[in-house]
């Protein structure tokens, strides 16, 4: 995923930056970076690896550096950035957050179009970021550089650009990822997470729409281009992603998962007599409690996250030490455990390794049943948006293994669409297989209707392609 933060103040901007770019650390675990544009007329920029110590620690000396009234910051999930360009359209400084599904493409068009050249990452990968920089340097004006790509790229792409004069904020054609603007005296801030501005001093001044583009000084925001109707913002920020604290569209992430816990108790009434709920560390936590607070039945922890060395919600990209950490990172209540039917909601399921290591856990724990109610519906297609199940290939999910168990090798996109249907015998078949594998008690996903309807928004504008496959 990512985060981005920009500021710009009649003062000078440097720690609202840092603080602001550092609350958008659970978005990401491979590298932060700041860009200012000094006091001297300079553009300078610092990025660091994050992937073993917190962005804080990382950037606290640089910045007592880095200093200026505009600036730019992200926590990236994979590439460097933000990056420093010089062009025909002037200097400037761009960090971006999405994923470009037409990458590859875009770069042979770019080869065969142009005499640009690309600078390679390790792993001979191209930085996602670059690739939108040369983009937008083919047209005569950032503006309608910004809306070249945003015509150009599938997938999706949010960005800031800072030139001298202020910042440029571009929220993705779709509205996938959210970009609000935040004010104070003297200052506006643009952000991914709303909640990241608020101890700074901020209040919500405007959230962009799809497609929306803006032009922010310290004195006001400029609307360049007005946002378009049609609006799919990925539903998972609210299930996983996005921290308790924020709100996107107007609707707060521990006010839905409340509801989506809720709604998980309504469907369930009756079927199971557990003797506590309990949900795992952290996103899983807030489902929970809205599925005690609606079903009677008590919430408790019956294990805790260590977080004095584990405090991000994010862990590595490598499979083996993800399992390891999330063993490690958990430690058991015993009393809480041992002779009781516990009830347990997790956001998700995607490969299933470690909700089983969970299982197994409780039940050498002394656990007499575990029940588990996922947070959303089966995951069946990898994102080809945002890529938030880091599945490198739709096999890695557990649905798409079980599906090949049941159909064989060569399953048709029709049938698949069966399995996306809770009323349906497949999804049936497979569910139960599900919970077979993993070693749960029984196994309810939440019903995408419900889901959708935790939200309080209307259907129509919400992505749920990685659950149906449907744009």
């Amino acid at each position: 995923m990512g985060g981005i933060f920009g500021v710009a103040s009649k003062q000078d901007c440097s720690l609202d930056l840092f603080f602001g770019v550092d609350y958008h650390s659970h978005l990401g675990t491979s590298r932060g970076g700041l860009a200012v544009y000094s006091n001297e007329g300079r553009f300078e920029h610092s990025i660091h690896n994050i992937k073993n110590s917190p962005f804080r620690t990382k950037f606290e000396k640089d910045i007592d550096e880095l200093h200026g009234k505009l600036g730019i910051g992200c926590i990236s999930d994979y590439e460097p950035q933000p990056l420093l360009v010089n062009s025909h359209l002037g200097s400037y400084a761009i960090t971006t957050v999405g994923l470009v599904t037409n990458k590859e493409d875009l770069i042979r068009e770019v080869r065969e179009t142009t005499s640009t050249h690309f600078l390679e990452m390790s792993g001979s990968e191209i930085n996602q970021t670059e690739l939108i920089v040369t983009l937008i340097n083919q047209k005569q004006s950032i503006l309608e550089g910004i809306q070249y790509v945003q015509n150009k790229v599938k997938g999706s792409m949010t960005m800031l650009i800072m030139t001298s004069e202020g910042i440029y904020g571009a929220r993705d054609k779709m509205g996938r990822t959210p970009l609000q603007i935040g004010h104070k005296d003297g200052a506006y801030c643009l952000s991914f997470e709303n909640f990241a501005y608020v101890n700074l001093g901020y209040t919500d001044c405007h959230e962009l729409g799809p497609a929306e583009i803006v032009f922010v000084t310290p004195e006001k925001y400029e609307i360049l281009q007005q946002p378009q109707k049609e609006m799919k913002i990925c539903t998972f920020l609210w299930i996983y992603y996005g921290y308790p604290t924020a709100s996107y569209e107007g609707v707060n992430v521990e006010a839905m998962r409340y509801n989506c816990g809720k709604y998980l108790a309504m469907r369930d009434k009756g079927s199971v007599q557990p003797d506590a709920v309990a949900g795992v560390p952290d996103s899983g936590t807030a489902h929970a409690v809205g599925y005690a607070n609606e079903s009677g039945i008590p919430f408790t922890r019956p294990f805790i996250k260590y977080t004095p060395t584990w405090p991000r919600s994010f862990m590595p990209t490598n499979q083996e030490q993800r399992n390891l950490i999330a063993h490690m990172k958990l430690i058991p209540v015993q009393p809480l455990i041992k002779g009781r039917k516990i009830l347990l909601i997790d956001d998700s399921i995607v490969r299933g390794t470690q909700l089983r290591e969970t299982t197994d856990f409780l039940y050498q724990s002394g656990a007499k049943e575990v029940h588990i109610r996922p947070a959303c519906p089966p995951l069946l297609y990898g994102c080809k948006y945002l890529n938030f199940s880091r599945s490198k290939s739709e096999m890695d999910l557990i649905t798409r293994r079980v599906i090949k168990l049941l159909e064989g090798d060569n399953v048709s996109e029709e049938t698949l669409q069966k399995y996306t249907d809770p009323d349906s015998p497949e999804y049936e078949r497979m569910i139960e297989e599900i919970r077979k594998q993993l070693h749960f008690t029984t196994l309810r996903f939440h019903r995408l209707d419900d889901m959708l309807d935790s939200t309080g928004l209307p259907h129509c504008n919400l992505c749920t392609y990685c659950w149906n496959g449907k744009e």
